[in-house]
């Protein structure tokens, strides 16, 4: 089984849904996107199946995305993909690809939904807030 993770490990989010994932028995193949970004293919293919726009895979905190105006409705789909490859920043993340789905972990828990093991013990993410408790149930 391959589970693929799109990481930035400066991200606690992406840091915690990788956490999760190791603790369902699953090493993953870890990409960090701003390293090694995806080409123009591979991100329109991992869009598609998540079922998003490009545009709702735009990242706008601490990206350039203010100063390129990319909250103007003037761009097309295209021209966000290609902004995204030119600042791989702008690339949310993380995104998980499984055998049960692909899919943008924001809230990092998300991550449990595509899981072929989502039964992974309690977890508590690095700021303290509790996923799991530990008679294995989600909180909240």
């Amino acid at each position: 089984m391959t589970i693929t993770i799109y990481h930035n490990p400066d991200c606690g989010t992406s840091r915690n849904t990788l956490a999760m994932i190791r603790q369902s028995g699953e090493e993953p193949e870890v990409i960090e996107y701003l390293k090694t970004s995806p080409s123009r293919e591979r991100l329109v293919q991992l869009i598609h199946a998540m079922g998003i726009t490009p545009r709702a895979l735009l990242r706008e905190n601490g990206t350039p995305y203010a100063e390129l105006g990319l909250g103007n409705p003037k761009w097309t789909d295209d021209e966000l993909v290609d902004f995204m490859l030119a600042h791989p920043i702008l690339i949310n993340r993380p995104i998980v690809e499984t055998p049960l789905g692909t899919k943008l972990c924001r809230p990092s828990e998300a991550v449990l939904d595509i899981l072929p093991n989502p039964d992974i013990g309690p977890f508590t993410k690095d700021d303290g807030e509790v996923v799991i408790d530990a008679d294995g149930r989600r909180v909240r």
